[in-house]
């Protein structure tokens, strides 16, 4: 597959369809299932309080892997993404509601760099904090 955007078509502040992912605690049980990351911050209410948490939190790279899906959806080929990196800044609290918490992404092309590839930068907020800081893809585009 190669990415179904083209680089030609795509200039500076060209902005991606955005995208809202919701989290639940279901969502992070089977998230721990298939990463093995069972650290109790993410599925257990009482260790999360008493490590200072305000309630169970969602996993970072978790976090991270949804708000790349704004990219990998715009381009049409998770593999067009050559990089991608973020800072933790704020935690995805997670509720134990039937409601969970919402991942609201929004990413704009920030630069167009050589070899058909292009920056894009990421917003990713939840309760209205941003949660994600520095968060950059580089694209390849065909």
């Amino acid at each position: 597959m190669t990415a179904k955007i083209a680089y030609d078509e795509v200039e500076v502040g060209t902005e991606l369809p955005a995208g809202t992912f919701p989290v639940t605690r279901a969502t992070l049980v089977r998230y721990a299932g298939a990463s093995g990351d069972f650290n109790p911050i993410h599925w257990n209410e009482k260790f999360a309080v008493e490590v200072g948490l305000p309630d169970v939190i969602a996993h970072g790279m978790f976090t991270m892997a949804e708000a790349v899906r704004v990219v990998t959806d715009w381009a049409g080929d998770p593999a067009a993404v050559v990089e991608y990196g973020v800072r933790f800044t704020k935690p995805v609290v997670v509720p134990n509601d039937d409601e969970g918490a919402l991942i609201e992404v929004s990413a704009k092309v920030a630069a167009k760099l050589d070899d058909q590839r292009v920056r894009v930068d990421l917003t990713a907020m939840c309760a209205g904090q941003k949660v994600l800081g520095m968060s950059r893809a580089v694209v390849r585009l065909a």
